[in-house]
């Protein structure tokens, strides 16, 4: 079977990226706001080595009015460089798929994760300083799985289910596990992904499909009306064939 899309003019892919002009804007947007972030953690972890000050005590403390500045600086903190690379490329993906994909609704997303996930970190974790953008790592996975799911988006459970499977431990680390790691921070982040889920379903338009995409489903649910010559009962057929023939040959007579 063929399937055939319909071919772009010139006049609407851009010659330098070979992307739909419509696209650049939103690629260049997505692009800026994460590698913003990316420059800001690793700028901030410099400037801790550099100057031999320690950060961490501007993270979030529990139930402390002190630990509230945390709320702003804890994802931008982190306790060494093996933490900061272990987030860096999937904080990068994470925020580019949500400004590139949930055009509309992606600068809110982002403010509620960011000082939701640290307001209950801060209402409900343990007295210690926690530090780190593994609640924003959570908080974006849970609202891709979540959308998803609400909406039928395949791309968004998809890449949920990726970073699931790349980020190692993910699923684990909302619970206890390891006293050293903040739970709550992932545990947090997650539920406040989840509740910006239902807060944007219907935000943001769904995806594209392309010709060649509804093409398939149609064939797919025309399939399920055809059996494969292998699953077919063949002495159930030979019956029936058998069957009409006497049928036939009754009536032949009665003629």
């Amino acid at each position: 079977m063929f399937y055939t899309m319909e071919q772009k003019s010139s006049a609407e892919i851009d010659e330098n990226t070979g992307l739909p002009k419509s696209e650049k804007p939103k690629v260049v947007i997505s692009l800026f706001f994460s590698l913003l972030f990316i420059f800001i953690i690793w700028i901030i972890k410099f400037f801790e080595v550099y100057t031999s000050v320690d950060l961490g005590t501007y993270g979030v403390y529990p139930r402390e009015v002190s630990g509230l500045t945390g709320i702003l600086f804890s994802p931008l903190i982190h306790a060494d460089f093996s933490h900061l690379v272990s987030n860096t490329i999937t904080v990068f993906v994470l925020l580019f798929f949500l400004f590139y994909s949930y055009t509309k609704s992606s600068f809110r997303v982002l403010a509620i994760v960011y000082i939701g996930s640290g307001l209950a970190v801060w209402l409900t974790a343990r007295p210690a300083y926690h530090i780190g953008a593994s609640g924003l790592i959570y908080g974006f996975v849970s609202y891709f799985f979540f959308a998803g799911l609400l909406r039928r988006d395949t791309k968004s459970i998809s890449l949920a289910l990726l970073v699931t499977f790349l980020y190692g431990g993910l699923i684990w680390g909302v619970l206890p596990t390891d006293p050293k790691v903040s739970f709550e921070s992932h545990l947090s982040g997650a539920v406040i992904g989840l509740i910006c889920a239902l807060m944007f379903k219907n935000t943001d338009p769904l995806p594209k499909k392309y010709e060649w995409e509804d093409d398939e489903e149609t064939d797919d649910s025309n399939n399920q009306y055809y059996s494969h010559p292998d699953d077919i009962d063949r002495d159930e057929l030979d019956e029936e064939w058998h069957t009409d023939g006497e049928d036939d040959d009754e009536n032949w007579r009665s003629k």
